[in-house]
């Protein structure tokens, strides 16, 4: 006998489809964020930003919504046009209502240390075709600043800064 635990399958289709109808079943509008870069995603060019798109899965926004272990597919109108959409359960980042912001951002999957290797592989498949940039860090000389230098100050000209435009929008 072993001791290792039977290996199970992946969690996040689950709470994918639970979150979905939670949202549903309270009348709001799920979205879900996902990673465009991944492999197999098929999702309308111009909807991308980033490398991310946000879709509208609710069931007056899309037919034939099919949410399984594999991926999510339906089919949806983007700028009037049909469009078949396909999206890896692996390339879905987050699920969400669009009114409220509830929802969560979806956990990696948990690996049994005999999957490893398998794990590592697939990852490599499913990883972006650009490695994300990696926040660098640099030395910074500890002394004061000189203050006879007031180029990081406020202009001497006394024109006010432009105002800050709400970035709320009202619906009604």
């Amino acid at each position: 006998m072993t001791d290792q635990a039977p290996a199970m399958t992946s969690h996040r289709p689950y709470l994918l489809r639970a979150l979905y109808e939670w949202i549903a079943d309270n009348g709001m509008t799920p979205h879900i964020l996902v990673d465009a870069r991944r492999a197999g995603v098929r999702v309308p060019a111009h909807a991308v930003q980033d490398g991310r798109v946000v879709l509208n899965i609710a069931d007056r926004a899309v037919a034939r919504l099919e949410m399984d272990n594999d991926s999510v597919r339906f089919s949806a109108r983007f700028g009037g046009v049909s469009q078949s959409v396909v999206v890896p359960i692996a390339a879905v980042l987050a699920v969400y209502a669009r009114e409220t912001g509830q929802g969560m951002a979806l956990p990696e999957d948990i690996v049994a240390s005999g999957d490893a290797q398998d794990a590592d592989e697939a990852q490599l498949e499913d990883a972006p075709a650009t490695p994300p940039t990696r926040p660098t860090f640099a030395s910074v000389d500890g002394g004061a600043p000189d203050r006879d230098d007031d180029t990081d100050g406020p202009p001497d000209d006394d024109t006010p800064p432009e105002p800050r435009r709400g970035h709320l929008r009202v619906i009604k």
